[in-house]
């Protein structure tokens, strides 16, 4: 058992513990603080029951985006120990509202290893990205990666506000004012 939350400063130490335990790609210290400061609505780890880091998502906003905004999966990691439960796929999720809601991003972008077949399954069959190119030589080892995307449908989206007001029975606007208005009278 898991639970997926947002990360916070206080996360950075472990999340790289598992970078580091995970991947081959590793990254400075310096790096994630700047993605938790930057874009400290888009990191998201798995914890277990002692809340110790059992995955992570790192992620940013394009910041030369010229066109359309755009988010970036920039690092997913989760145990072995707590590999095939979908802990990847609620963080990805979860990161993937984020960008909707806070940043309107149209779409998501990612590179994944052409080899690492476990990781594009889950990009292209569970979570819907496509594949946009094909970057050769894009690891330091050399090997290539598939430049991924998935484009944002905000037909069928749902903020985290409109999910919650679905789990509680509230269908409208005015339902919501209603409840919210009730809450503040019980205060």
């Amino acid at each position: 058992m898991c639970s997926i939350r947002r990360a916070t400063i206080h996360d950075i130490l472990s999340v790289q513990n598992a970078n580091l335990h995970c991947l081959p790609e590793n990254y400075q210290l310096k790096y994630y603080f700047y993605h938790c400061l930057s874009w400290p609505q888009l990191l998201y780890v798995a914890v277990d029951p002692k809340e110790n880091v059992i995955g992570y998502v790192l992620a940013k906003m394009d910041d030369e985006a010229k066109a359309e905004p755009h988010g970036h999966i920039t690092s997913l990691a989760v145990a072995r120990t707590h590999r095939k439960r979908g802990i990847a796929t609620k963080l990805m999720r979860a990161t993937a509202r984020s960008m909707q809601e806070c940043f309107k991003a149209k779409y998501c972008s990612l590179h994944v290893r052409k080899t690492n077949a476990g990781a594009f399954h889950l990009y292209s069959q569970t979570l819907g990205y496509e594949i946009h190119d094909l970057e050769k030589g894009y690891y330091a080892d050399g090997e290539d990666a598939y430049d991924m995307r998935m484009t944002f449908n905000y037909d069928t989206f749902e903020t985290m506000n409109q999910t919650s007001n679905a789990l509680l029975g509230i269908k409208d606007d005015e339902e919501v004012k209603t409840a919210e208005q009730k809450t503040i009278e019980n205060q």
